[in-house]
């Protein structure tokens, strides 16, 4: 997509970091936009911020992982919007655990935002996406959808299903004026960490310890990243690679496809 003035896009978790910055961005860009979030409070201040732009918006309160209210999602865009041409799949969580610790009840917590939404937010808008001359699904996977991590296993089982969902629907679509991008950010600076569900860390750092560990270290911002994130969509690239550490780590795993654990266990065992 060369051009996106005038273009509607949908974006779900909205209400801050990458999802809001995103939504800022294109509003700069001219789209027109269907935002959304669980948390009503952040949602409105976005809409607020797209307002004072000048933007078309509309905003759902949207819980990603509810199947009924997704199957019914394109119908609202459309009635609010007129169309769909872009939908970002965006909205995600994460808990840091070992496996042992770790609930089903979280897995399936973090799997039903984290792969589910990305799924619903695909399939169901795929119809309404065939109207657009020209339309694109962004999937929000993670350098942790390359390289997986001790203590992050449901949010790495999600980030890989991801990428695997979205290559695999790039394929199927290939013949067709939808595109698929997968974008995989590293570190990025948002309340990401701080909003995580704990069960602990190899060293038994506290919550807050381990969120000053990721601030620390994340080497984007959320701004970056969206803006990343559109200079991608502008020149249909089918991969973004978010940061020098997604870029370290996606070599780092073609490099050393087994040894690359001694790497990740290491980096583990700081937290």
């Amino acid at each position: 997509m060369k051009t996106l003035n005038h273009k509607t896009v949908v974006i779900t978790g909205a209400g801050g970091g990458i999802g809001r910055a995103l939504a800022l961005r294109l509003a700069d860009e001219g789209c027109a936009l269907a935002i959304s979030d669980i948390d009503r409070e952040a949602l409105e201040e976005t809409r607020r911020q797209l307002a004072l732009r000048g933007a078309k918006v509309h905003s759902d309160i949207l819980d990603v992982s509810d199947r009924q209210r997704m199957e019914a999602y394109p119908d609202t865009v459309v009635q609010a919007l007129g169309g769909v041409d872009m939908v970002i799949n965006n909205a995600g969580v994460a808990v840091v655990s070992s496996v042992e610790d770790h609930s089903i009840e979280d897995y399936e917590w973090l799997m039903g935002i984290n792969f589910w939404g990305v799924l619903y937010g695909s399939k169901f808008f795929i119809p309404y996406l065939r109207r657009s001359p020209e339309a694109l699904i962004v999937n929000m996977s993670s350098v942790f959808g390359m390289l997986p991590m001790p203590h992050l296993s449901s949010y790495n089982a999600a980030k890989f299903a991801v990428r695997g969902f979205s290559e695999a629907l790039a394929h199927e679509l290939h013949d067709t004026a939808i595109r698929v991008m997968t974008v995989y950010p590293g570190g990025v600076k948002t309340d990401f960490a701080k909003r995580a569900r704990f069960g602990g860390t190899p060293r038994k750092k506290s919550h807050q310890e381990f969120n000053n560990f990721f601030e620390k270290y994340s080497m984007s911002t959320a701004d970056s990243t969206a803006k990343a994130i559109v200079r991608g969509i502008k020149k249909n690239k089918r991969r973004v690679l978010i940061g020098p550490d997604a870029r370290s780590g996606d070599i780092l795993v073609r490099l050393f496809p087994v040894g690359h654990g001694l790497i990740t266990r290491l980096i583990s065992s700081w937290v």
